[in-house]
């Protein structure tokens, strides 16, 4: 007998399987060799063979959404390398917080004057806002990849976003046909 969540798992990717697709390629479009009805299918079989196991399921889109979120971080992590900075529509999400008066600007211009700023940060300024913020691991993790404290890369990442925050200001000041 089927229980409650794999009825609302079966009905809601039945329903939003092509809305399942379109997120996964609007969040993997950066390489050809990721599939994003392999990401749903993966994500499918893990829901559908657990569904017995978890609490009632009330916020099904939610709850599936986050899980595809979850893996095509995973994906990511795996497949990113270190020194690799390539960033999409999260860089643009990151300049508008730091800058909201650059509304003059087109969103390549505002990515290419992030990924400028970001790229004059001393190595380990960098190297934390690149992990924590465009490659989504915490502070766990990296201190155990690391050795260093979480309290310190916490400290590390505060004051890298505080040069980063008035390294973007100097830049945005400049005239526009001077970015780089």
């Amino acid at each position: 007998m089927e229980s409650e969540n794999s009825k609302k798992l079966k009905d809601f990717f039945g329903r939003e399987y092509q809305s399942l697709k379109i997120y996964v390629n609007t969040k993997i479009s950066d390489t050809a060799n990721r599939d994003a009805e392999d990401i749903i299918q993966d994500v499918a079989l893990k829901l559908f063979s657990g569904a017995d196991r978890y609490a009632p399921i009330n916020n099904v889109a939610g709850f599936v959404y986050r899980s595809i979120k979850n893996k095509i971080i995973d994906i990511m992590r795996t497949s990113k390398k270190a020194d690799a900075l390539d960033l999409d529509d999260d860089t643009l999400e990151l300049a508008e917080v730091f800058q909201q008066s650059v509304d003059d600007f087109t969103s390549e211009e505002k990515i290419r004057v992030l990924k400028n700023c970001i790229q004059k940060l001393k190595p380990a300024y960098r190297d934390i806002i690149i992990a924590v913020d465009f490659e989504g691991y915490s502070y766990k993790e990296i201190s155990t990849e690391t050795g260093i404290p979480e309290g310190t890369l916490m400290s590390r990442r505060h004051r890298a976003i505080g040069i980063l925050y008035n390294t973007i200001e100097l830049e945005i000041n400049i005239p526009k046909n001077n970015i780089s």
